[in-house]
């Protein structure tokens, strides 16, 4: 059973805002550095939070050998869920600040925020910088991008701090915290089972939880070598000799999760107990290829939006297949 760092079940109305903040409290325990890395990234210019070292720094009344010092920084957070962030609110928040070095105002939600409430923000904030003499500024970010702005900052072989972050991409896709399921593609390991996968165009597994997705890669050998459109998913068992479905399915997808089961045992995969069947369309050859070392730490999910550059995906799962053929990943 798959361990969770991020709570899913609660009666907290801010329970996202917890997660997202251990989220990032495990990112500084794991490694200061690499959290002031990415919070640098919401820092105007070229603006940086290190440590300094500084030799005999006079003060008023003496010199010190040596002087380590870090800037220090306050981030006021604000999440909401459907964009309705409320000025009078925000304005509120501004109080919060003291004599920090580096200030930041953080509102989060699935979506980008809307024009005419930025600029309202913005001009509120400049309005009480000016009659403070402070340095407010205000960031917004989605739930997806935080995600990918932590995933830049990490390396491949933070093993630990990756499996968290994977956690978090999937509270964050089972709450609808990332919206758009029709553009994510998932990605298992599929090294043992890739031809019986790719033979009767459906995938199994046993895992109890997953996120929203509309398209299915198999993965073998550093690449993803096949990508299907789902077209149903089934949960079904096998037993006393007969296959139970907890979903209606046809004659024809009962038989070729029968023959899943069978040829599965084959290479040592046991389907009689409760497992999930992914029916795709049609799987299409791909050549998506990682060029990182190692093999992903589990599943993974891709916007294939994202990866082929595009706002809108190509019509037929085809075209989207030939058109990993020249993208790469790590």
């Amino acid at each position: 059973m798959k361990t969770h760092y991020f709570q899913r079940y609660y009666k907290k109305e801010n329970v996202d805002t917890a997660n997202t903040m251990l989220l990032l409290s495990r990112l500084y325990s794991f490694s200061p550095n690499k959290f002031f890395n990415f919070l640098s990234e919401f820092l105007p210019g070229d603006n940086t939070i290190n440590l300094s070292f500084n030799l005999q720094k006079k003060n008023e009344k003496s010199v010190p050998d040596a002087i380590i010092e870090q800037q220090s920084f306050k981030i006021v957070v604000e999440t909401k869920l459907n964009s309705n962030f409320k000025i009078n609110q925000l304005i509120d928040h501004l109080k919060s600040f003291k004599n920090e070095d580096n200030k930041i105002l953080l509102t989060i939600d699935p979506r980008e925020i809307k024009e005419n409430i930025q600029t309202l923000i913005q001009k509120e904030i400049y309005k009480y910088n000016s009659q403070h003499k402070c340095n407010i500024i205000h960031k917004h970010i989605t739930f997806e991008k935080l995600i990918d702005f932590i995933r830049n900052t990490i390396d491949n072989q933070d093993y630990e701090m990756n499996e968290i972050l994977d956690d978090y991409q999937d509270y964050c896709f089972s709450e609808k915290l990332i919206l758009d399921d029709w553009k994510r593609m998932r990605v298992p390991l599929s090294t043992q089972s890739f031809d019986i996968n790719k033979k009767l165009n459906l995938y199994y597994c046993n895992d109890r939880g997953f996120s929203g997705h509309q398209y299915l890669g198999l993965y073998k050998e550093k690449a993803v070598r096949a990508i299907g459109k789902i077209t149903s998913i089934v949960t079904a068992c096998y037993e006393n000799n007969k296959l139970i479905s907890e979903d209606k399915i046809s004659k024809e997808m009962e038989n070729k999760i029968l023959q899943a089961i069978e040829e599965g045992r084959k290479i040592g995969h046991d389907l009689t107990k409760k497992s999930r069947y992914f029916f795709v369309e049609q799987f299409y050859d791909t050549d998506f290829k990682k060029i990182t070392l190692h093999a992903p730490m589990g599943t993974r999910y891709f916007n294939l939006c994202k990866v082929l550059g595009v706002d809108k995906l190509p019509c037929t799962t085809e075209e989207i297949a030939n058109l990993l053929r020249n993208k790469v990943w790590e």
